[in-house]
């Protein structure tokens, strides 16, 4: 059986547990991290010597880095459809995986420290603004593919493009911030939450 080491409120734990939902892999799940801790353990990092989560271990197969997990489950488990089969439309598929770990990520991390994990009197509004004008660029660049392609990898069908994205998009819509309005976001977003795989791993407290 596939076992996760991570705590389920962890967006990179997310995306691992939604694919793993998504593909109907059954999987064991240990917390650690946070408030949990155990990333610091010898144990661990012989796993992970990065110290963060998620790892990953499936059979004689141990990894790190959430998007990489994500895709080594989709080649694995689910090939020609969350994994597209022709190299074009994985490249499709694979370049929002990207996107989302160099440009958007980024932005709603920090929207995210500052307003979750950080008290109201530390908080620095500035860097929020900013962030969020940041973040809204780069989703006004996904709000207009959504407004020719359904989701993300020219498929008709989910993929793992969508599988590392929609748990930060998440975070966007369920923030107490004032946001501009991407039709096309929220019309793929609300798709992705009437899905029973996504509301188990990805809607769950921001806290």
């Amino acid at each position: 059986m596939l076992m996760v080491l991570g705590r389920a409120n962890s967006i990179n734990v997310q995306k691992v547990l939604w694919t793993c939902e998504e593909i109907g892999k059954r999987y064991e799940r240990t917390d650690m991290g946070g408030e949990f801790g155990g990333l610091s353990e010898r144990s661990y990092l012989s796993l992970n010597p990065n110290g963060l989560v998620p790892c990953v271990i499936d059979g004689d197969t141990v990894l790190w880095e959430s998007n990489s997990i994500v895709r080594y489950l989709c080649a694995s488990y689910s090939p020609g459809l969350l994994w597209p089969n022709d190299p074009a439309q994985r490249a499709a598929a694979d370049k929002w995986m990207d996107w989302q770990f160099s440009t958007l990520w980024p932005e709603i991390r920090t929207i995210f420290i500052q307003l979750v994990r950080t008290p109201p009197e530390l908080r620095k509004y500035s860097l929020i603004q900013e962030a969020v004008k940041r973040a809204s660029d780069a989703l006004a660049i996904l709000n207009n593919h959504l407004g020719q392609e359904p989701h993300l990898g020219g498929e008709d069908h989910l993929t793992m493009g969508d599988l590392v994205v929609g748990p930060v998009v998440y975070r966007w819509f369920n923030m107490d911030f004032e946001r501009r309005e991407f039709p096309n976001v929220r019309l793929w977003y609300d798709r992705l939450t009437a899905r029973p795989a996504f509301r188990r791993a990805v809607m769950l407290p921001l806290g």
